[in-house]
């Protein structure tokens, strides 16, 4: 072996004896090996951050929501209840489509055109979960980049983690830290699955659904439910050699919502052409929702809804804390695992593994 090759082994045992034993004796491990430390909160801090408008501080207090950790979770709700006071000023606003309608298209250039109307706009944008890794793109601030740089915006993708409804489960909360934080319009989209949207519906002051032009060849594969859901159908890519069709499929679908049942007692859903790529007819839809909101307080539904949505969430909240409690109880995991091999063994019915469980 050269001398420089034997020098060098034997720094690299040098560096290598000083990692594990350090120069008092004591085990240092390399940084990529050590234990994250847990951050700890300052949540008034926190709480004051967050009403001054600091994005950053937004950011972290979204974090502090999401967290699974247990005492995360505290002071997670310690957080919310001293910015609930703050909550509750702005429109709530839930968009889902048909695949390919172009969601996040429209909600850039609807959100940029909100911003330069003055208007502070927050955008929760749902990423799809893998249900088998769990894993998600999280792409929506590279879709939305321009509405992301813009400081009268504030975009937060997060994974839906396979929540029905395609939203996550700390949406509602999450909504609530950004009006607190000051902004006007919230907007939330959703992966648009076609699983139960009375989710999103179910948080949401008005809800737009975003279709394709061709009404009778598409609606022969959309459900009637989310129709119903609508308080305005938005015909996307209204635009270039498309724009007769659009018009056409917009007086299609007012004549289909005619007959159906409103979203939002005493308000009658409506069609809008709208094309993104050429800003047109987005302020039509904003005029539109702002005549919804003058409307609905008029008649004081809106805020009936917004106690009757409270009231749906308090109830959710307790299913999921009784299949979570469920679920983590360790003789539980051991009895279902037994009942469920008994199950596949053809020894008990389904049913009958059920009633034993919770006998």
């Amino acid at each position: 072996m050269k001398e420089h090759e034997i020098t060098k082994d034997k720094s690299a045992l040098s560096v290598s004896a000083g990692v594990k034993g350090g120069h008092d004796g004591m085990s240092i491990q390399p940084k990529r090996f050590q234990k994250k430390k847990k951050e700890n909160f300052d949540i008034p801090k926190l709480a004051g951050e967050v009403r001054s408008g600091l994005r950053t501080s937004l950011s972290k207090a979204i974090t502090l929501i999401e967290s699974s950790n247990n005492e995360h979770k505290e002071q997670a709700q310690k957080l919310l209840q001293e910015l609930l006071p703050y909550t509750g000023k702005s429109i709530r606003i839930g968009i889902t489509g048909v695949p390919g309608a172009g969601k996040s298209t429209f909600i850039e250039a609807f959100g940029m055109m909100l911003c330069n109307l003055g208007k502070k706009v927050a955008v929760l944008a749902i990423d799809p979960s893998s249900t088998l890794s769990g894993g998600s793109i999280l792409g929506d601030k590279t879709r939305m980049e321009e509405l992301s740089r813009n400081h009268n915006a504030f975009v937060r993708p997060s994974p839906s983690a396979g929540t029905l409804g395609g939203v996550h489960k700390k949406s509602r909360e999450t909504m609530l830290l950004c009006e607190a934080a000051g902004y006007d319009v919230i907007l939330i989209e959703t992966v648009g699955v076609g699983q139960s949207e009375t989710y999103v519906r179910g948080m949401v002051d008005f809800f737009l659904l975003l279709v394709l032009t061709g009404a009778g060849d598409e609606l022969q594969g959309m459900k009637k439910g989310i129709m119903e859901l609508a308080d305005c159908v938005i015909v996307h890519k209204s635009d270039g050699e498309n724009m007769q069709k659009a018009k056409r499929t917009v007086r299609e679908y007012m004549q289909i919502l005619h007959f159906l049942q409103p979203a939002t007692p005493g308000w009658m859903t409506k069609a809008l052409p709208v094309s993104s790529i050429e800003k047109n007819g987005l302020s039509d839809v904003w005029k539109l929702i702002s005549q919804f909101e003058t409307t609905i307080k008029t008649s004081s539904y809106w805020e009936t809804r917004r106690l009757e949505q409270t009231k749906e969430w308090f109830h959710l909240m307790i299913r999921d804390h009784l299949i979570d409690s469920f679920f983590q109880n360790a003789e539980r995991k051991v009895q279902v695992k037994t009942l469920e091999e008994a199950i596949l063994q053809g020894e008990m019915t389904v049913t009958q593994g059920v009633r034993k469980l919770f006998k």
